[in-house]
């Protein structure tokens, strides 16, 4: 537990007030009962190389001590503390938190985790220089189908997703996200929707606007017993809205995809459908056969086995290589340009037959 002495959170020397100052980004922290992390948690972002920020923490009516925590660090100008009148919950305590923001971006931490010194100075840099992307997303380990930070726009997240092996969708939490205020704001936020809240923002974002893949392994992801259980009844309710999107007019896939992208879902669907079973766990077999939202005319239509590349979704130049970002190009005029070592047209494996 961090105490008001501190000195690793001090403001550095010749430091401005934040209030005085736009930051350009705001760092959110939503807490509730985390007396016994939220100073590691908060001395992670004070320690980060990139420093133009602002350090929100919005407490959910915590009843233990994270409150007076959170205010030993108020002697740093970048840091606020508000407290909530009443409990929220979480994914409506994140909206709310975002409302106090004033950076330009915005960027979730967990109480209980640890942001490596680096994370912001690399998905702040990295975002910058891609304009075109609402927001950036990192990962717990990387990202597969070429270098990092990779350029994804709707039609290449829907084809990593559901051509490919997935990952971009589930796993994925808050904090590893950084959002362009206007562009979080424009997508009014995350959809409060009980614990998978934050597949439902992937894929509802991913569908409008692109988003910038970067580098994994930014921050730790605490795990204790103080989490809330999240169990796999929690998951259901998400499977509708995937495969109503799927079958809506906004899914940015082509025809052909649609036909691979559903017949893989069908395909996934049925296998957690026996494995429940198999396990003896029938109650949730029925839910996700009730809530899957596929109807017997799609199930006939649709399962067949499934077809995933782990190439879907990737980026490649117009000879079919991998595209090497510029940040990571020669700087010398005289050198030559970066190709890749593989050598024949990759992005020609990535299309497989329609079953």
């Amino acid at each position: 537990m961090a105490s008001a002495s501190s000195t690793s959170h001090l403001p550095r020397k010749g430091h401005k007030s934040e209030m005085n100052r736009q930051p350009k980004l705001s760092v959110l922290i939503t807490s509730y009962n985390r007396e016994k992390y939220i100073g590691q948690a908060i001395e992670s972002v004070l320690a980060q190389t990139f420093s133009d920020f602002e350090l929100l923490i919005v407490d959910d009516c915590s009843s233990d001590s994270t409150v007076s925590v959170a205010r030993s660090y108020e002697n740093d100008d970048r840091v606020r503390v508000v407290v909530n009148e009443h409990n929220l919950g979480d994914y409506p305590n994140r909206n709310h938190a975002a409302t106090y923001a004033r950076g330009s971006f915005l960027k979730y931490h967990d109480s209980d985790d640890i942001m490596y010194p680096y994370c912001l100075e690399v998905m702040m840099k990295a975002l910058e220089l891609e304009p075109r992307a609402g927001f950036a997303l990192s990962a717990n380990e990387r990202w597969p189908g070429g270098p990092c930070p990779m350029f994804s726009t709707p039609r290449q997240s829907f084809q990593r997703e559901f051509l490919g092996w997935g990952g971009l969708f589930w796993g994925i939490m808050p904090a590893h996200a950084l959002f362009r205020a206007d562009a979080f704001r424009a997508l009014k936020g995350f959809p409060e929707a009980g614990p998978h809240s934050d597949v439902l923002c992937w894929l509802r974002a991913c569908a409008k606007v692109n988003v910038l893949l970067v580098q994994g392994d930014l921050f730790w992801p605490r795990s204790h017993e103080g989490q809330g259980p999240v169990t796999a009844f929690d998951r259901v309710p998400i499977y509708e809205e995937i495969w109503r999107t799927l079958n809506g007019p906004d899914c940015p896939l082509t025809a052909n995809e649609l036909l691979r992208a559903r017949r893989n879902w069908c395909y996934w669907m049925l296998k957690q459908i026996v494995f429940s079973i198999v396990h003896g766990r029938w109650r949730l077999a029925f839910c996700i056969v009730r809530s899957s939202g596929i109807s017997l005319s799609d199930w006939a239509r649709y399962l067949r086995r499934g077809h995933r590349s782990g190439l879907a979704g990737t980026p490649f130049d117009e000879n079919g290589e991998y595209i090497v970002p510029e940040s990571l190009l020669p700087k010398s005029p005289a050198a030559e340009p970066c190709q890749s070592k593989t050598s024949g047209n990759i992005a020609a494996r990535m299309e497989g037959p329609v079953l």
